[in-house]
């Protein structure tokens, strides 16, 4: 960590503009010790970067042009925040792997302990919340809502058998078999069941006695260095291996105190690729500075307001759309003036969010596509309007007709022979006396 840029770039951050969405860069001469050697780009933690000048305006040109690509939403960015609504020819094999925009999420950290009576496991997750986790959804509370919870499984096992290598002597977790996992041990969690926001499940799982140790490999058959791995838009699952005793005969159960400081190093990268925070590879002249306990950087935030404000916007599009199109097929349908209100609401807000956009108004635009989301989501599901989408009159026909076709037929039958025999009354002739 170069330490005159990183006082620099403390320095300079009361004399940045500090509104969301800003971006300072400051050009320092060529012979300048504030970058180090072989550096020609420095990206804080906050709203600013230095870059060295040197080799001509063209140099410097492409410099910049790089360093806005890293710092600022670009059209990739636009793609993957609209990833569901984009062909998929047309987006990067990471495009869908980032969470959904939402008001609020729900973090579950698991301990899965498959063999209590040989492991009794202790792990302070209270106090690795309050000290790793916090400060990263203090920083993401502009983003949405979160809630913090957690738990111990006991008799919970992956649902996996593992492959025993004889030449390292252990047991082996392959790719192709991870995605297996993930399945039945979501059927012992039971936490998405009655969430009304989408889930993120962190899961520390310490295998059972006699499948010790268990290591996690990738695609090309090496050990994963962190023997964790994470599913898109779900969570990720870490296993913890816990050292063999050094006698057989050693009492069970056998006490186990996890290191927190790994496991949340883990969890906290993983919730970082959740939210598509990854940082992609620069080049070498590039140094980007660690965000430190806050979890991401200021610019980082920025980018992810970004993304979740065009992602509102669309959904928006979309809700209203959908809500067009059923109620046209709808013809007895009767909108009440508060769901009309619900309706011009979420127009005004999202042309609003637009307009901020536009103006570089981070966080009101933001804020205006919140409403807008929100007030879509209460026009559609409205109570007044849900039997009529969910019941419309085809599917009325085709509940009532099997139940009243029976009664009918007897019924007009009867009055088919009614109208004959009223018919041939007619017809024969009046005797006279």
């Amino acid at each position: 960590m170069p330490p005159f840029s990183l006082e620099a770039d403390a320095a300079l951050h009361p004399l940045q503009d500090a509104s969301l969405g800003s971006l300072t860069m400051y050009v320092v001469p060529e012979t300048s010790s504030l970058l180090p050697q072989g550096i020609n780009v420095y990206v804080g933690k906050h709203r600013s970067a230095l870059v060295r000048a040197g080799g001509g305006l063209a140099a410097l040109r492409t410099l910049l042009q790089q360093l806005t690509q890293v710092m600022s939403f670009t059209a990739s960015s636009i793609s993957a925040a609209l990833s569901d609504r984009v062909p998929s020819g047309q987006l990067g094999p990471d495009a869908r792997r980032h969470l959904k925009s939402s008001l609020g999420y729900e973090i579950t950290f698991s301990l899965l302990n498959p063999d209590p009576k040989s492991h009794a496991v202790d792990w302070d997750i209270e106090d690795a919340v309050n000290r790793y986790v916090q400060p990263v959804l203090d920083k993401l509370s502009l983003v949405a809502n979160f809630s913090v919870d957690s738990q111990i499984l006991y008799y919970a096992v992956l649902g996996v058998t593992p492959r025993f290598d004889k030449e390292s002597s252990s047991f082996l977790l392959s790719a192709h078999s991870l995605p297996h996992v993930i399945n039945p041990v979501e059927a012992r969690l039971g936490s998405s069941a009655a969430s009304l926001y989408p889930v993120l499940n962190f899961l520390l799982y310490v295998p059972e006695r006699s499948h010790s140790p268990l290591y996690i490999q990738d695609k090309d058959g090496a050990p994963v260095s962190t023997n964790a791995f994470h599913s898109p838009r779900w969570g990720g699952i870490m296993v913890y291996n816990v050292e063999a005793p050094a006698s057989p005969q050693v009492s069970l159960p056998l006490h186990v105190d996890v290191d927190m400081v790994r496991v949340m190093e883990v969890f906290l990268a993983q919730l970082r690729l959740l939210f598509g925070l990854s940082r992609e590879e620069l080049p070498p002249e590039f140094l980007l500075e660690s965000p430190g306990n806050e979890g991401l950087a200021d610019w980082e935030l920025d980018r992810l307001l970004w993304a979740h404000t065009v992602e509102n916007i669309a959904t928006v599009s979309t809700t209203l759309t959908s809500l067009a199109q059923l109620l046209d097929k709808i013809g007895n349908i009767v909108i009440k003036d508060d769901v009309a209100s619900e309706v011009y609401q979420a127009v005004a807000s999202a042309q609003s969010a637009m307009a901020e956009l536009a103006a570089g108004h981070l966080h009101l635009a933001f804020q205006a596509s919140k409403e807008a989301v929100t007030s879509s989501e209460r026009a559609f599901f409205d109570p007044s309007l849900l039997h009529l989408l969910y019941f419309p009159d085809d599917q009325k026909f085709a509940i009532y007709i099997p139940l009243f076709l029976p009664m009918a037929v007897p019924i007009l039958l009867s009055l088919a022979k009614i109208v004959r025999e009223a018919r041939q009354r007619k017809k024969e002739p009046t005797k006279m006396d």
